[in-house]
């Protein structure tokens, strides 16, 4: 009777064992999972690559003219990737991808994607939030990361 006890208790501890491993690979499957996830978050949020501008805001765009590709947007002053001063402007209409801006001097809005194929690599913490359809660098000096 005592022999087929502990063969009882020994195929219990095995299901067990078993149960607690796949059990265990689960859960280091999940934390791996979530590991990935909040690195992905992190190195998506760390390169902002649009602006979500608002029928009144100002920010200051390329006063190239509406023919310049470059689009540049930044919240700072300073110069686009064309290498002229950019001009402070008020975003009159938004739309989905694009904004129309109006700036001292133009006779009518100018629209500018809002989503930039290159975007400021100064980090998350950078303020410019600097934008361009073109290579080149932000208003901080700092050469703009090709993000699209």
């Amino acid at each position: 009777m005592t022999k087929l006890r502990a063969h009882v208790d020994r195929q219990a501890f095995r299901k067990k064992s078993v149960g607690g491993t796949e059990m265990k690979k689960s859960l280091v499957f999940a934390l791996i999972t979530m590991v990935f996830a909040l690195v992905a978050t992190v190195a998506i949020a760390e390169h902002k690559t649009s602006l979500d501008l608002k029928i009144g805001d100002e920010v200051y765009v390329c006063n190239c003219g509406e023919a310049c590709p470059c689009h540049t947007i930044s919240n700072n002053p300073g110069q686009c990737t064309c290498g002229k001063d950019l001009v402070k402007a008020k975003v009159t209409k938004v739309d989905k991808g694009t904004a129309d801006f109006m700036a001292e001097g133009w006779e009518k809005a100018r629209t500018m994607k809002t989503a930039g194929k290159y975007a400021c690599n100064c980090g998350p913490k950078c303020p410019c939030d600097t934008i361009s359809q073109n290579p080149g660098n932000c208003t901080c000096g700092v050469e703009m990361k090709a993000v699209m």
